[in-house]
């Protein structure tokens, strides 16, 4: 019995550790532009059925109850809150928030990724892109600001327009539109604010911000993460204190063994 306990106690430090990295994940992310907080979802293992419930007794009566032990936790999953985080107002002209559902598209060598951190900037060429330190990624579709372009300008629709020198009037250079997924749990976190499609996530339904259950764009906002920094330390501590329950379980179980062990040498 006490190795049996001994087990179980051990799966669940081992879940109890997963969940303590997922938290602390989240909080060091909670100062992230849109990133989405994990939560770690757990579900118990097999079962040893000692008696099955239904058996007949002697009487030939039904048992209504059985006798089972369960053999401990594994972590289930790991599901992404893809609720929207919070607007912050820079005033940047390229950075934009996305209100609602939706996904801006990057290009990544050949593969399109996706993400909601709306950070662009302007690369050498006068491409959008992806702002980072180490390397550009445009946005798709493609939008080049014109090198003599004095203000920029970004609809809700996604209508992006410039205002060159010389000139007082607004002219179209491009249009960002934006994706969704059937189930934007199944995509793959490759981290730096990106996702990449799955089979499970399903394929990508574009549209333009503001149509097809797409939420609208708003330029000089970025979104914030959407990680609760209290929560998250309430739910870190709740997680630290069974930890310790179950490292208390295994230390019985070992006393357990150890008396079992001496009374046998008798």
């Amino acid at each position: 019995m006490s190795i049996r306990a001994l087990y179980s106690a051990a799966t669940g430090m081992d879940a109890l550790q997963f969940k303590l990295d997922t938290t602390a994940n989240n909080l060091a992310n909670s100062g992230t532009t849109a990133f989405k907080g994990s939560r770690a979802n757990f579900e118990d293992l097999f079962y040893q059925q000692l008696i099955l419930p239904g058996q007949r007794d002697l009487q030939g009566q039904l048992t209504p109850t059985g006798i089972a032990v369960g053999l401990g936790t594994r972590v289930a999953s790991t599901q992404v809150d893809f609720r929207n985080g919070s607007l912050m107002d820079t005033g940047a002209a390229l950075d934009v928030a996305i209100v609602g559902d939706g996904f801006f598209q990057i290009q990544d060598g050949n593969e399109i990724l996706y993400t909601r951190a709306g950070t662009f900037t302007k690369n050498a060429d006068g491409q959008l892109v992806m702002a980072s330190a180490d390397r550009g990624r445009p946005l798709e579709p493609p939008i080049t600001i014109p090198q003599d372009a004095m203000e920029i300008a970004i609809s809700a629709e996604g209508i992006v327009s410039v205002r060159q020198q010389g000139s007082t009037d607004l002219q179209q250079v491009g249009e960002i539109q934006l994706v969704r997924f059937v189930n934007p749990q199944g995509l793959l976190q490759k981290g730096e604010n990106l996702y990449a499609e799955t089979e499970a996530s399903g394929t990508p339904l574009q549209s333009v911000p503001g149509q097809d259950g797409l939420g609208v764009l708003r330029q000089g906002f970025l979104e914030a993460s959407n990680v609760e920094p209290v929560r998250e330390l309430v739910d870190l501590i709740t997680t630290q204190r069974n930890f310790e329950l179950n490292s208390q379980v295994i230390q019985a179980a070992d006393q357990s063994l150890q008396v079992i062990a001496s009374l046998r040498r008798y």
